[in-house]
């Protein structure tokens, strides 16, 4: 990545909260049940595997992308909109306290915001960070069949 790229994206994860987003997708969540492991419940493993599964780029995170609650859900939309991703599934987890304890026993990960591509746990904010900064998301995303809008930036900016 250039030097004065790595900077402007740099310069809008610092913004923090006061850009709304607009056009984003957002599945709201309906709490079927408190169960964290099994069951039906917005917490059980087999409902946790579907909301996964049934989007190409998924994140779970405390707000929604038009207003993250915390500086790592924000980090973590606005690297998303760095490389373009509008239509994505956001799930808020403060909606929900079965959802924000079922996605760590899940992921067994600790933390929110957590990200998943094509089904797959990726991590949290500061993973999407290193590999929005060593390139790795743009193959991650060219994998699933999604061009990143930093390419087409990158092409515009080689041209002039």
């Amino acid at each position: 990545m250039s030097g004065s790229l790595g900077r402007a994206s740099a310069a809008l994860l610092h913004l923090g909260r006061g850009i709304l987003l607009r056009g984003l997708a957002l599945r709201s969540l309906t709490a079927e049940g408190s169960s964290s492991s099994g069951g039906s419940g917005s917490g059980s493993t087999e409902y946790l595997d579907k909301l996964v599964k049934k989007d190409k780029v998924v994140v779970f995170l405390k707000g929604t992308p038009e207003q993250p609650q915390c500086g790592f859900s924000n980090a973590v939309v606005q690297i998303l909109r760095l490389h373009g991703l509008t239509n994505y599934a956001a799930y808020n987890v403060l909606e929900d306290p079965a959802l924000r304890q079922g996605i760590k026993d899940y992921s067994n990960w600790p933390t929110i915001p957590q990200v998943y591509l094509n089904g797959e746990f990726v991590g949290g904010c500061d993973i999407l960070l290193q590999m929005h900064q060593n390139g790795d998301l743009v193959e991650e995303l060219k994998k699933l069949g999604i061009r990143s809008a930093l390419l087409d930036a990158k092409k515009d900016q080689d041209s002039k």
